[in-house]
């Protein structure tokens, strides 16, 4: 477990940070994470790569965490109604905003958003593996990412608007 522990803590930490949104919370879920995957590493059946499975167990227990302390949740079907493919202002507003913003902005993105959005960008993994991960179809996972992306360009275009 140690093993396991030195290879991917850092990074599940990060996911999970980035789920949860606060880091006292994302070190418990990632002990909590640790255990179940003591508890449950007879079952694991090779299926996927291990850092795959790794993510699958850190993503539950952190939606069950947040289950349990009933956050306040955003719906995010109007958003999947504005995805756009075409490339916008997004791309300036991030090469505008500095850290501090993307990180504001993120925390203002519903949980379906900023958990794609993680197991995508902070997992390192592929579609196909964060739809297996998230266990929904590969163009859910698409719609998510456009409509967290436009989400995001949104909220740092109105703090872009707020600061000038």
């Amino acid at each position: 477990m140690a093993e396991v522990h030195r290879a991917y803590g850092h990074d599940l930490l990060s996911l999970i940070t980035f789920l949860v949104g606060d880091q006292a919370l994302a070190e418990e879920v990632l002990q909590d994470t640790m255990f179940a995957v003591w508890r449950s590493a007879a079952s694991f059946r090779g299926e996927s790569s291990v850092r795959t499975w790794l993510i699958g167990i850190a993503r539950r227990q952190a939606r069950d965490r947040l289950r349990r302390h009933h956050p306040q949740l955003a719906s995010d079907a109007p958003l999947a109604e504005m995805a756009s493919s075409a490339p916008g202002p997004e791309l300036v507003a991030l090469d505008r905003a500095d850290a501090a913003q993307v990180s504001k902005a993120l925390t203002m993105l519903g949980t379906a958003q900023r958990e794609v959005l993680a197991v995508a960008l902070g997992g390192g993994l592929t579609l196909a593996e964060v739809a297996e991960v998230l266990g929904v179809p590969l163009g859910t996972v698409k719609s998510r990412l456009a409509a967290a992306r436009t989400a995001l360009c949104r909220v740092l275009g109105q703090q872009e608007g707020e600061t000038r």
